[in-house]
């Protein structure tokens, strides 16, 4: 079983730490914390290229590494950032041909322009997310709401005795469920339910036409 952690890059943003460097942001791709690595100037201005699908004039040398790559039918399969030692990250990336598989070693800010570029998976050990990884306050916020709205969701009407929460899980509820609660409540010939479901209805198109 893989135990590795898959990672999405988040970002760019200053370095608070070095001037004239960036810190380039790795996210869980299922969690919150959030892996900052340092890079340099050349290296930012690569990776953010690749991020906002920017083409240059002249292929900058990440691009010409890709394009060598494609040319002789080798393909990369994916990023490994397998060690983090004296404040170093470790990669390697993983390369086949349709006969053999070989990895390479590499700065992991190479490593991931590159990945940007082919859009290959990037992945990480636990016990580095672990160490280095840290959570922002925002995204802690972000993922606390995410489960209560989850929770909420899970009850039954006849659960909720709280009007605002009562509001909240009516909010949640998708077009489709709304209108088909609408239709159950009415065969049932539960009124009660059939207005709240109706008001809720009707309260999403008012706010629909007012924008």
């Amino acid at each position: 079983m893989d135990t590795r952690i898959k990672l999405r890059v988040q970002g760019l943003t200053n370095s608070q730490i070095q001037s004239g460097a960036y810190a380039l942001i790795l996210a869980e791709e299922d969690g919150v914390r959030r892996i900052p690595i340092i890079v340099g100037t050349s290296e930012a201005q690569s990776i953010a290229i690749a991020l906002e699908r920017i083409t240059p004039p002249r292929p900058l040398t990440h691009d010409l590494f890709v394009t060598f790559a494609q040319a002789f039918s080798v393909r990369l399969c994916e990023v490994f950032i397998y060690k983090f030692e004296d404040g170093v990250f470790y990669s390697e990336l993983l390369f086949e041909d349709g006969i053999r598989q070989i990895r390479l070693d590499s700065r992991t800010s190479d490593a991931i322009a590159i990945a940007l570029r082919v859009k290959c998976d990037i992945y990480t050990t636990p016990e580095i997310v672990r160490g280095c990884g840290v959570v922002l306050e925002e995204d802690a916020a972000e993922e606390k709401d995410k489960d209560d709205d989850d929770s909420i969701l899970a009850l039954e009407p006849e659960e909720i005795h709280d009007d605002a929460k009562l509001k909240k899980w009516l909010s949640l509820l998708d077009a489709d469920e709304l209108s088909d609660r609408l239709d159950e409540a009415i065969a049932d010939e539960n009124y009660e339910y059939a207005k709240m479901y109706k008001d809720e209805i009707r309260r999403r198109e008012e706010e629909g036409g007012s924008k």
